[in-house]
């Protein structure tokens, strides 16, 4: 507990404000540069390999020689076109993808919570298969740099560049929060990097196969968890 009250207290709401105006008006390099520094060893990039975002991210922490882990949460549930785009980013980039699985795999999930959980209980799969894993990953850090935007839902438009996240009792980065996704895509396409091909296919929102559904461009999480009153997995909750 002392641990979390001196951590918090290095990041007063005064320093964030003072921290988002000065990067509000930089590229996001530049952000990724500072906290790369500011925290080293103990930052690190969440990267889902679904969205075009969390690619750009990482060709900017590659391209910059960032000393920063990148982190993947593999739910073992992914599409076929995730875990390629995984191997390929590797051995382009030729850095170690840290691949963090949930304690538990999907048969002994089955045996324990009865099967297919993902069609009865999604918020308790996505509970146990992402949000405990990232929770158990991030306890090591200071520092958590996402893909998250504003224009990505109502629930994401009021995300600043920098916030303290009282969840994973950290600070949580969004070097992209501004970023429209025609800058995303213009990034993507100008520097070639790669990603998911599911995106050129219908599928706007990416996440586990089982939940993950074709929608139209215009509401992209509509193609996510359809049939429940679901719009996020539980890892950007504050």
């Amino acid at each position: 507990m002392e641990i979390s009250v001196e951590r918090e207290s290095l990041w007063s709401p005064e320093e964030l404000r003072r921290l988002n105006e000065q990067f509000e008006t930089q590229p996001p390099e530049a952000l990724l540069t500072w906290a790369a520094h500011m925290f080293r060893p103990r930052v690190a990039l969440t990267c889902s390999f679904n969205g075009p975002s969390g690619m750009v991210l990482l060709d900017m922490v590659a391209r910059l020689s960032l000393d920063i882990p990148v982190v993947f949460l593999d739910t073992d549930l992914l599409f076929p076109e995730t875990y390629e785009l995984v191997a390929i980013a590797e051995r382009r980039y030729g850095i170690p993808i840290r691949r963090r699985r949930p304690a538990l795999s999907v048969e002994e999930q089955d045996r324990q919570e009865g099967p297919q959980l993902y069609a009865r209980d999604p918020d308790r799969c996505c509970q146990v298969r992402k949000v405990a894993p990232l929770a158990e990953t991030l306890h090591n850090y200071d520092a958590w740099i996402s893909g998250i935007r504003r224009d990505q839902s109502d629930t994401r438009a009021t995300i600043d560049l920098l916030e303290w996240n009282t969840r994973y009792n950290l600070v949580k980065i969004s070097p992209l929060a501004f970023w429209t996704d025609r800058q995303v895509w213009a990034y993507i396409h100008h520097h070639q990097v790669p990603y998911n091909p599911l995106l050129d296919r219908g599928y706007p929102s990416i996440g586990c196969l089982p939940c993950t559904r074709p929608a139209d461009a215009s509401d992209p999480r509509a193609g996510r968890w359809v049939g429940f009153a679901k719009t996020e997995c539980g890892l950007h909750t504050p």
